[in-house]
């Protein structure tokens, strides 16, 4: 995570808000914002701690996924960094599916590891969202953090059902950047710089995350066999306290079955998940053979979840 950590009291300095308006309406606190430290550094650190973590080494990866909204290049992909920076010599693959880029990213190695192409991938999810937040405006301002989080996928059972889906819909959250200047624009000026910054329609992204996710949690349940009285943790993408506790009561669960750090952390998008994971994984929360279930959902719109069986 990024060093600096920006409370809801900094963040009144800058826009007509204060701390309990933001916490009652998103469950926040506080969020770590990029500031001396860099995404590189972020995603590199939560690589080789991911690598460490299974005991491997670099140079035995078939692959690199990397999960990432924006970054500080265009081109090349955020992989082809990481895997300069931790002596890989595999190849790499960029994604941009939003906040549900983990899930997307685990799809796609799962994929790659039951056709054979593969038998060990890292996946890496880094974001810095807050180089692309309008900071004049505070309602997307207010939920955003920075932050990285990596696995490592190998062959296993743990996998029991996963399910990713998009249904297109760019208003309700999106970030459009100006073009190149070209002889052939029909603007006088153009820059790459971006336009807006994100742009969020808050009401249509509670009610598409709130229908997607219970949608997906009761599909990947049932393609696993399994029912909530199996599941022993969901690990919800953290993007609103009150869009997870709506779910919850769609799905009339307990609250202790949802942990959260949104109040530390904020919105960070593809990291969330890889990133609540890692802290329970540290913390000893998690039992071999818990039953998780994780869901997530953001632009695109973009949705997936999974059963995952811990430690088999």
């Amino acid at each position: 995570m990024p060093k600096l950590a920006v409370t809801n009291d900094m963040l009144a300095e800058i826009f007509d808000t204060n701390h309990e308006w933001i916490f009652s309406r998103t469950g926040i606190a506080q969020r770590r914002i990029l500031s001396s430290d860099t995404l590189i550094e972020l995603a590199v650190s939560a690589a080789k701690q991911a690598l460490k973590s299974a005991n491997l080494a670099a140079t035995d990866l078939d692959f690199i996924f990397c999960a990432n909204v924006v970054n500080p290049y265009i081109t090349p992909g955020l992989g082809c960094v990481i895997q300069g920076e931790i002596g890989a010599t595999c190849p790499c693959i960029d994604l941009n599916s939003g906040c549900s880029g983990f899930l997307f990213a685990l799809d796609l190695a799962n994929a790659y590891l039951i056709n054979g192409k593969a038998k060990n991938i890292l996946i890496v999810c880094a974001e810095e969202i807050s180089k692309i937040l309008n900071w004049n405006l505070r309602d997307a301002s207010v939920l955003f953090g920075d932050g990285s989080g990596a696995v490592v996928v190998t062959h296993g059972e743990g996998l029991k059902s996963i399910y990713v889906t998009t249904t297109s819909a760019v208003e309700p959250l999106y970030c459009q950047r100006e073009g190149g200047e070209t002889p052939y624009s029909k603007k006088d000026k153009c820059t790459n710089a971006i336009m807006d910054g994100l742009m969020m329609k808050g009401k249509d992204v509670y009610q598409m995350a709130v229908k997607a996710a219970v949608h997906d949690i009761n599909m990947v349940m049932k393609k696993a066999n399994v029912t909530q009285k199996d599941i022993s943790f969901y690990l919800l993408h953290q993007a609103n306290v009150r869009i997870m506790d709506t779910i919850r009561d769609f799905l009339n669960e307990k609250d202790e079955k949802f942990p959260k750090n949104i109040q530390k952390y904020g919105n960070t998008s593809a990291a969330s998940i890889p990133i609540l994971l890692d802290e329970l994984n540290k913390e000893g929360a998690l039992k071999t053979s818990d039953m998780l279930l994780m869901c997530a959902f953001g632009a695109g719109f973009s949705s997936g979840a999974c059963v995952m069986e811990w430690g088999v």
